[in-house]
């Protein structure tokens, strides 16, 4: 039964062989001198101004992950509305059911002071 592992088995091994093979031969043959210009920060073809390694506030990952769930929740309300009149009224009243759960999620992030900007 092992017998139908072995060309799993195998090929993992090989990818991590190739792997190794690869970082090591980079580390070999790749630059050793460090540029000041390469190790310098780049955006956008503009010099920074100030430390460019500062702390990111945590606001911006609350917002942007509140906008992922929000986002993602709306997207189940299109295929949803593409059979609207197939499904009957027992499909609009578990949509509002949905829908009320997400506001209620909405109203308590906004009470909570989530979505306020500084």
């Amino acid at each position: 039964m092992l017998n139908q592992y072995i060309g799993i088995v195998f090929m993992g091994g090989l990818a991590v062989l190739v792997a190794g093979v690869i970082l090591v031969f980079s580390h070999l043959l790749g630059p050793r001198r460090v540029d000041p210009v390469k190790a310098s920060p780049y955006e956008c073809g503009v010099l920074t101004i100030g430390p460019t390694h500062e702390t990111i506030p945590i606001k911006y990952y609350i917002v942007a992950m509140l906008f992922l769930v929000f986002d993602l929740e709306v997207v189940y309300l299109y295929p949803w509305a593409t059979v609207f009149r197939d499904l009957g009224g027992f499909a609009f009243v578990e949509m509002l059911v949905f829908v009320f759960i997400l506001l209620m999620g909405l109203i308590y992030v906004w009470r909570k002071g989530a979505l306020e900007w500084e």
